[in-house]
């Protein structure tokens, strides 16, 4: 009675080893592709490189200058993982308050909504009149344009519990730290890592705009540097190296997911 179980298993282990080598081949294949028909578009339509340099000599400008390029791409990838982290934890919190208090919700909800719909690059240059033209402005300006969907998402994820569930826990006694321990937090995790994920791309796209206005390192400032001088592979050199930080922060904000989601056994 066991055989059809055990049959079962290997297969079910194939599907899935399937399944992971798709979520890598399929994106790497889209990706080649691109390259492989950018490299050709470049190479056989004569286009100058000041317009659109080939995939190989971008890669060229990356191997010659990794120095430079990695001593831009330090600060700006710890300003958005510094942006990140603060947008995190206020909007945690501030999600957190909006769920267990009506009043701040009726308050605070309708003028979250209302800053979210203000132009946020052109808060920027006020950011750097009240903050300088250092890191804060920077960390300031990441924040306030992160912070907005992990509060909106946290703060859905708590209120879409299971009020069965509820009801029990209060019904055998349950205090309601031990309720958003133990049943609102977890069953809240994918939507605070989904607004996560969202939240640590806008971090980005802050420094950058920040490094675009005024800095003296980072990406951002030498991709406006490169493109003065016409430096057209520098530039795309140095966008290159943003989408790589961009991904691997990405990346360990997707592994703290998986993390969640195996302490708390939903994985």
């Amino acid at each position: 009675m066991y055989e059809p179980v055990l049959a079962a298993a290997p297969g079910r282990r194939a599907r899935q080893a399937l399944s992971g080598m798709r979520t890598i081949l399929l994106p790497a294949s889209v990706a080649f592709v691109t390259l492989a028909a950018w490299q050709a578009f470049t190479t056989y339509q004569h286009v100058p490189e000041v317009i659109l340099p080939s995939p190989l000599r971008v890669w060229q400008v990356m191997v010659q200058n990794r120095d430079i390029l990695l001593k831009h791409a330090v600060p700006t990838t710890l300003e958005s993982a510094g942006g990140f982290l603060i947008s995190a934890a206020l909007g945690v919190v501030l999600a957190v308050a909006i769920a267990y208090s009506r009043a701040l919700r009726q308050a605070l909800y309708p003028n979250l909504v209302f800053f979210q719909l203000i132009p946020k690059i052109a808060l920027a240059p006020l950011f750097i009149i009240w903050l300088g033209i250092g890191s804060p402005s920077r960390l300031a300006f990441a924040t306030f344009i992160s912070f907005f969907p992990i509060v909106i998402a946290t703060a859905t994820g708590l209120a879409n519990v299971n009020r069965d569930m509820v009801r029990l826990c209060r019904a055998l006694s349950a205090r309601e730290w031990q309720i958003f321990a133990y049943v609102r937090f977890p069953t809240a995790l994918p939507y605070i890592f989904g607004g996560m994920k969202v939240a640590m791309t806008l971090s980005i796209i802050g420094v950058i705009i920040g490094e675009f206005i005024t800095a003296q390192q980072g990406l951002g400032y030498l991709i406006i540097f490169a493109t003065a001088q016409a430096e057209t592979a520098v530039s795309m050199a140095a966008i290159a190296v943003l989408c790589a930080c961009g991904l691997a922060l990405y990346g360990l904000v997707a592994l703290m997911e998986k993390l969640a989601e195996i302490r708390f056994g939903q994985g």
